[in-house]
């Protein structure tokens, strides 16, 4: 079966070969024995993203904010989604949100240049 950080390597590296739906699975199962564990959220939500399940992809990396508020890599991830998606308020938002924390944040920073 594995442990929890075992499916999440598992699904980061089917993540980056573009087996989205083997990583859902890891990730799925990572959520499934540990739900409070924010970055397998996280991967979930951008793997959704990967496969066009945006609202899922949504609710994912908001759970890991939830989780873990000060993953900047997760506010900038859910950003990106946003602004992807259109939804240019929210997208600011969020990268301002990291620029608060991190003022030098080059991906927020990158990010708000389009806004």
């Amino acid at each position: 079966m594995g442990g929890i950080e075992e499916h999440i390597q598992r699904g980061v590296a089917c993540k980056v070969e573009g087996r989205y739906d083997e990583a859902i699975v890891a990730f799925q199962e990572a959520v499934r024995m540990d739900g409070c564990h924010a970055e397998a959220h996280r991967q979930l939500g951008l793997s959704y993203g990967f496969v066009g399940l945006f609202e899922e992809s949504l609710e994912e990396l908001k759970k890991a904010i939830e989780l873990d508020p000060d993953c900047l890599e997760a506010r900038n991830d859910l950003g990106m989604t946003y602004a992807m998606l259109g939804m240019l308020d929210e997208a600011k938002a969020e990268f301002l949100a990291v620029l608060d924390v991190d003022p030098a944040n080059e991906t927020a920073r990158k990010q708000l240049v389009f806004f």
